[in-house]
């Protein structure tokens, strides 16, 4: 089984109707070949990524963890520090899309897949995404505490000295 099952990939955040009135705000997608279903992704859980106006990674978050959606994290990013820091946003979701058009139930945060609850697996590519881009507006690193890092080796530098050196006593 597989975590992610869908993802959205540089949305104009100025295309994310966030809600008038009585009228709820939502997140509108459509899948290749599907145009005619659309689905709100507003309740998705996974990772997401904010970018400038260059379409430069800026920051990464995630949604789920404490009941946030990817709509509300959206929202916050709106009116707290880095709300006039994004234009664009990619995001990678957990819940599945039903024939219907509406994300299933069944995939929530303390769910489990492949020995995994969702909780840790957001925790998980969260902090890759963190290690691995280095985002300028992340304030904290990565979570991969557990993890281990390892460095390149790399081999010494033969010169053309060391090249001489060993062709001379092959010879002998």
């Amino acid at each position: 089984m597989t975590i992610i099952k869908n993802y959205g990939f540089l949305w104009d955040r100025k295309h994310f109707f966030r809600g008038a009135g009585n009228i709820s705000g939502h997140m509108l997608g459509w899948a290749k070949g599907k145009k005619e279903l659309l689905v709100d992704f507003r309740k998705q859980i996974g990772v997401y990524v904010l970018y400038d106006k260059n379409q430069k990674i800026v920051y990464v978050g995630q949604a789920g963890n404490g009941n946030a959606t990817l709509f509300g994290r959206l929202r916050t990013h709106e009116k707290d520090a880095l709300w006039n820091r994004w234009e664009y946003f990619t995001w990678i979701g957990f819940k599945e899309v039903n024939n219907d058009g509406t994300l299933s139930a069944q995939q929530r945060v303390k769910s489990m897949v492949s020995g995994l609850s969702y909780s840790a697996a957001l925790n998980e590519i969260e902090g890759i995404l963190i290690e691995v881009i280095e985002p300028k507006l992340n304030k904290r690193s990565g979570n991969l505490k557990k993890a281990v890092e390892y460095f390149q080796h790399t081999e010494q530098e033969v010169t053309m000295a060391d090249l001489k050196s060993i062709l001379n006593s092959l010879k002998k």
